[in-house]
């Protein structure tokens, strides 16, 4: 493998618990550990190429879990990570290997999860630079070295999957070579399934990755890299201590709070729970103060002696931008401050959302969200309707956009209910990205062609190798998150990869196209649209609003407008309730008093009655995605 094996003594077994346990027998935990021995290293790569199954057999390799209770995936908690097969939440986990001690971060790999590995590097002095040894280089793979490189952290790269019959494990290592830099010869080649490979990857990983600075005898500064909410015990937050000791029982500050807490517990994940007395320079572990405000203790806050403080807190993070909004309400009404506190329990687990007060002329009390892409904006919504038990409707999604008024003023807009009347609007300028899409070269036609239909300009086209190329294009955001994802993949059976940059705003031809129901426009269901796609759009919403609502008394016209022009109409016809039915006989009039009696009572309904517009509806054409 291009570097000298290292053949540690394996530990007999992992540390002893007690039955709770919370308290370890394992003097080492309690007396801190020389920082020269430990290594702080997070695993990262594209979506499915092997992490949580690596970071499996690194658990069976240091004996960290009970082979009766060890489970695939077992550092995914969440039942919403195990049924998608994918990793949404970084997991941090402590091994002994030999005289080693190593802390694991396992990180997600989708583009819309790239915040969470971001925070983990700040926790860590090198990476695992995980591969698919068939699939080969892809988008994440290169957005995510680059963002290891820029941290000034030390690369362990492996080749993953060498098993499978499709590996070529040669090509893949020249292809990484040439893209990153990464010497062929220094390549770890691995099969996280079967297990090949992994033990020499530890012995890199302790070889190659330096241990942590940090002075032990300075004031404390200790990083919150991750928070989350419990019931009982308050906020549980992981913390990597740069310097000084964090120790139980102190009284400790979080910096940018301003508050002061004693520190109640302090732990180590074994990946179980182990109680400890205190956190050294360069130790990673979690830290419980009993703080119950959410607010306080959001990952990138610092924490420092309340005694002897450090002069200035830690850098922290860079606030993630949102690039996707939509509006999130409850079904009913009454439950709306409870949609508020679990939104305060998932913003403190995960701070890449955000969300403000709104309200619905349609659905009432809400709340405007903003979420880093369209997956991330479907994992919060199953996750309150899990975690919390809350039925919840949610709009269509929409972008930033910057309008200019005619008075010159600029206003950021992120609902189609917040534009002002057309004849206010000077220019609307949308997001756009700089997009980069891996694939077979035998597919660079039918992406140039998506590409180009969703209003892209290309930037780029580059040669991985003969067989795979990297296409980079410009594309208006709004095109990017309805679909274009689905689409991708669909029209490479698979193959294509995806990651995406901001790239500033640019002002665009666009209109808001209003859904009119009995000639009252629904705000839930207004667009902003480019005013090319938007007759295709007001038509494709009338038609599915026609199918879902059912039918009244009374026609229901379905229109599309943009400002007073109707563009789009569709009808939902009246039912006749048989009101002669219980007629036996008599004068032909009565039959017509009858009917008449009925024509006036729907007249007075048509012009006083609104459509009753059932959740379905709302839920369906909210759901669906241009083509």
């Amino acid at each position: 493998m291009g570097h000298r094996k290292r053949q540690p003594p394996r530990p007999k077994s992992a540390a002893p618990f007690d039955l709770r346990g919370l308290s370890p027998l394992n003097s080492k935990y309690q007396v801190g550990m020389d920082k020269s021995s430990i290594r702080n290293v997070a695993i990262i790569a594209h979506i499915d190429h092997g992490k949580s199954t690596l970071a499996d057999r690194f658990l069976e390799a240091c004996s960290a879990v009970d082979p009766r209770l060890m489970r695939s995936q077992y550092l995914d908690s969440m039942d919403l990570e195990r049924e998608r097969g994918i990793t949404i939440k970084m997991q941090s986990v402590r091994l002994e290997y030999g005289p080693w001690t190593v802390n694991l971060i396992d990180t997600p790999g989708h583009v819309d999860f790239g915040y969470e590995v971001s925070r983990s590097l700040a926790a860590c002095e090198g990476v695992i630079l995980l591969v698919d040894a068939a699939q080969g280089i892809e988008a994440q793979t290169l957005a995510n070295s680059y963002v290891a490189v820029e941290a000034d952290l030390a690369i362990v790269a492996a080749l993953n999957k060498i098993d499978l019959p499709a590996a070529d494990p040669d090509r893949v290592c020249m292809e990484m070579e040439q893209a990153l830099g990464i010497p062929a010869a220094d390549i770890c080649r691995i099969s996280a399934k079967t297990g090949e490979g992994v033990t020499e990857l530890l012995d890199a990983v302790v070889e190659r990755v330096p241990p942590p600075d940090g002075d032990p005898e300075a004031p404390l500064q200790a990083l919150v890299f991750d928070s989350h909410f419990d019931q009982y015990r308050g906020v549980i937050s992981s913390v990597r201590v740069v310097q000084g000791r964090l120790r139980g029982g102190m009284q400790a500050r979080l910096m940018q709070a301003g508050t002061s807490h004693e520190v109640q517990e302090l732990g180590v994940r074994t990946p179980r729970p182990v109680k400890v007395d205190s956190l050294g320079a360069g130790e990673v572990g979690f830290l419980i103060m009993g703080v119950k405000n959410t607010s306080e203790a959001r990952a990138g806050e610092t924490v420092t002696g309340g005694d002897n403080p450090a002069p200035e807190p830690l850098e922290g993070y860079r606030e993630p931008k949102p690039m996707v909004f939509c509006g999130l309400y409850p079904t009913d009404g009454e439950e709306y401050l409870d949609v508020r506190e679990a939104l305060d329990r998932l913003r403190l687990n995960d701070s890449s959302f955000s969300y403000v007060p709104e309200v619905s002329a349609a659905l009432g009390f809400g709340y405007r969200c903003g979420f880093l892409g369209l997956l991330h904006m479907e994992i919060i919504i199953e996750r309150l309707e899990r975690e919390f038990d809350l039925d919840i409707i949610a709009t269509t999604p929409s972008v930033e956009y910057l309008v200019t008024t005619s008075s010159g003023r600029e206003i950021p807009v992120d609902s189609p209910s917040l534009l002002p009347p057309a004849g206010e609007v000077r220019s609307i300028a949308e997001p756009f990205l700089m997009v980069s899409v891996i694939a077979p070269a035998g597919h660079t036609g039918t992406l140039m062609d998506l590409c180009q239909s969703r209003r892209g300009r290309m930037t780029g086209l580059e040669f991985l190798s003969p067989e795979r190329i990297e296409l980079s294009y410009r594309l208006p955001l709004a095109e990017v998150v309805t679909g274009f994802y689905d689409q991708l993949k669909s029209r490479t059976q698979g193959y294509a990869s995806l990651d995406y940059d901001p790239d500033g705003y640019e002002v665009s031809d666009l209109v808001k196209v209003d859904i009119l129901l009995q000639h009252e426009p629904v705000d839930a269901f207004s667009s902003i649209v480019h005013r090319d796609k938007a007759y295709a759009y007001g038509r494709k919403m009338a038609e599915r609003l026609r199918e879902l609502i059912p039918r009244q008394q009374f026609d229901v016209p379905i229109q599309a407008a943009i400002g007073g022009r109707i563009i789009a109409r569709q009808t939902v016809k009246a039912y006749r309730k048989d009101v002669t039915a219980g007629l036996y006989g008599g004068d032909v009039t009565r039959k017509r008093k009858l009917l008449e009696r009925q024509k006036a009572g729907k007249k007075r309904m048509k012009s006083i009655g609104r459509v009753e517009v059932p959740q379905e509806a709302f839920v369906a054409v909210l759901k669906m995605d241009s083509t």
